[in-house]
């Protein structure tokens, strides 16, 4: 989703523009603590467990300091108790009052939140007297029409620590200039699509290395795999459309004011194919001059035993 901007009033401080409020919210052991760190080192202010009732009240005098609290963090939760229950109409009056605000939903599996509560030996705050199951159960019901109103959604239940950090970067790192960030993503289907993709492109289509001995066990990223695949004239007509593709694209979403914008690229394994045309797609941005990362997800979930290493 599109980051919203203040407009600022006559009169009113021209560092109140550059305001951005951020709810975190989410699952009892979804990673809120950890993605609150994340915001933090971003140079966010953090407040924890607030009432949603001083939501509006709070989001008004940040507004008003001057400048001098530009980037606010409020974690609300079900710890509010009866409070919480207001949450939803919070949520409602602030968008009828048109006031700005991103809420960023933290999730995981039930699984996963049950092994996290036996490694602490905490009580579910739902469930202090039973089964760490019910408790889940009776949050995820409870909290059901805040993640339909989220922003942003990030589930936990497979990311390792450096994982969640660089997501929590990628939506909420944007730079003082308002640069967007993009992201370049390389994956596998076979390991499930990118949650966070503003666009997937599918180049399984295109001729596999994988099915030749002297390549099946390295990366896109190795020059005599890069040429095999570019060698081919399918492979050279799609990356031709697709440099228009990208070159009209990345202008438009900038005119929009998108802070972040996730290009995904899958193959079968996310080895070879989805490697290349990432690593190309990532040096066509980088050459324009525009600020991108580039990352393969999947790629060592292969078997893989020669990879080039890229610095981006």
């Amino acid at each position: 989703m599109l980051e919203e901007k203040l407009e600022t009033e006559p009169g009113k401080d021209t560092k109140a523009a550059d305001f951005r409020f951020v709810i975190v919210t989410g699952m009892s052991g979804g990673g809120k603590t950890q993605a609150c760190r994340y915001l933090e080192d971003l140079g966010y202010f953090v407040i924890d467990n607030l009432p949603p009732v001083f939501i509006p009240k709070f989001v008004e005098l940040a507004k008003q300091s001057g400048g001098h609290v530009g980037k606010v963090v409020l974690v609300v939760d079900t710890r509010s108790r009866e409070f919480f229950d207001q949450f939803v109409h919070i949520l409602d009056d602030m968008d009828k009052d048109d006031l700005p605000y991103e809420v960023l939903f933290m999730d995981a599996s039930d699984a996963c939140i049950i092994r996290r509560y036996k490694e602490t030996r905490r009580r579910h705050p739902m469930a202090p007297s039973s089964r760490i199951s019910e408790g889940i159960a009776k949050e995820r019901e409870r909290l059901a029409p805040i993640r339909a109103k989220a922003t942003f959604v990030i589930d936990t239940s497979e990311l390792k620590k450096v994982e969640l950090r660089d997501k929590v970067h990628r939506l909420f790192g944007a730079g003082e200039s308002g640069e967007m960030n993009i992201n370049v993503l390389s994956f596998g289907f076979k390991f499930g699509m990118p949650l966070d993709a503003d666009m997937v492109l599918d180049v399984r289509f295109l001729p596999n290395p994988f099915y030749l001995d002297s390549m099946r066990h390295k990366s896109g990223a190795v020059p005599e795999v890069a040429e095999y695949i570019a060698g081919f004239p399918v492979t050279q007509e799609f990356m031709a459309k697709l440099d228009d593709m990208v070159e009209f694209l990345v202008p438009q979403y900038q005119k929009e004011g998108k802070s972040q914008l996730v290009i995904a690229i899958g193959c079968t394994g996310g080895m070879h194919r989805s490697v290349f045309i990432a690593k190309h797609i990532y040096d066509l941005l980088t050459e324009k001059g525009l600020s991108a990362r580039l990352e393969h997800r999947d790629l060592m979930k292969n078997d893989v035993r020669e990879h080039v290493r890229e610095e981006c």
